[in-house]
């Protein structure tokens, strides 16, 4: 039995070496789901980082009022709650502002804490897990208790009872003051109880990399455990962090939401989605479109979040293709 070898120019071409990078970029785009929603979660943050110039073009803006789009009671003129050529999305009952400006300009905001706390609390998770996972033995103990204790504060309650006096303590250092000081504060209160969750997770992968051959095998070569961790195991802990960093943006989105719907976020007369719709739910009756329409965006760049990180989850997952 002879064995054939084709030579040919085609079969040459059809063998194609192809990096791990290129492998999970062309399984994230045979998923058409994930792909889409990564569109739409790119057209949401574009449009919230370009409020200005869309503001600009339509010629809005996010406190100016618009007194003669409102009735002598103070709701909007018109149907779907003021929806027109001038106002895309209507105007805010009572103030009298622009929904479409508001949301632009509150979607900035929102964003920008989602992606400062979900990168922080990744680079802290990502340091102190891989430092119990590789120590192992009392450092792991420490530390792992002092996650253990953080995870039994009632974090909700935390943030919301704790909240107004860190503010006044932030004003009286002179870090930031007015909402300047309520969005550091609520930053830091994300990070800090954001972080432990990715670090037992890096913990357990970094205990496992640890006993594997080439981690052995550069201990044995004489390799420090600063170029060890550098080098053997923080490369591999990436895709774990680009992961959680997909999934964790979609869950602070709906956190800051949930805090400045509670008073703990913004104050007026800036805005956030939370904001808008504490203020909705008082004219949920008279003008249903107030909420809706908030509310319905906020769904959106949740879900596309979330259905993008489950696609980047798979991608990355080199048992996806046997599945």
């Amino acid at each position: 039995m002879s064995l054939i070898v084709d030579d040919s120019p085609e079969a040459a071409k059809a063998v194609v070496q192809r990096t791990p990078r290129q492998i999970a970029w062309m399984r994230f785009r045979r998923n058409k789901t994930a792909v889409f929603s990564g569109c739409v979660a790119l057209f949401f943050i574009l449009c919230a980082f370009l409020a200005p110039v869309i503001t600009g073009i339509l010629n809005l803006g996010p406190i100016t009022t618009y007194p003669k789009a409102l009735s002598d009671v103070g709701m909007p003129i018109g149907p779907l709650g003021g929806m027109s050529a001038a106002h895309p999305l209507g105007i805010e009952p009572g103030a009298g502002r622009d929904v479409l400006a508001m949301l632009l300009y509150g979607s900035r905001i929102s964003f920008s804490i989602a992606l400062i706390t979900s990168v922080a609390s990744i680079g802290i998770g990502m340091l102190i897990g891989i430092t119990a996972g590789y120590f192992r033995g009392r450092i792991d103990a420490v530390i792992g208790r002092f996650i253990d204790f953080l995870l039994a504060f009632p974090s909700t309650f935390m943030i919301v009872a704790l909240s107004l006096p860190l503010v006044q303590r932030v004003e009286a250092l002179h870090i930031a003051k007015d909402n300047g000081a309520r969005l550091v504060v609520l930053c830091v209160f994300f990070v800090f109880f954001g972080w432990t969750g990715f670090a037992r997770l890096v913990r357990s992968q970094a205990l496992s990399m640890r006993e594997r051959d080439f981690v052995m095998a550069a201990q044995s070569l004489g390799a420090s455990n600063w170029r060890i961790i550098t080098k053997e195991i923080l490369p591999n802990l990436w895709p774990t962090a680009i992961v959680f960093l997909s999934l964790s943006l979609p869950g602070y989105l709906a956190a800051e939401a949930t805090f400045s719907f509670l008073g703990v976020g913004v104050l007026p007369p800036a805005s956030t989605w939370g904001l808008v719709l504490s203020d909705a739910v008082t004219y949920w009756q008279t003008d249903p479109a107030y909420l809706i329409i908030p509310s319905a965006m906020l769904i959106i760049i949740v879900l596309a979040l979330n259905l993008m990180g489950d696609g980047i989850r798979d991608a990355l997952d080199p048992k996806s293709d046997s599945r």
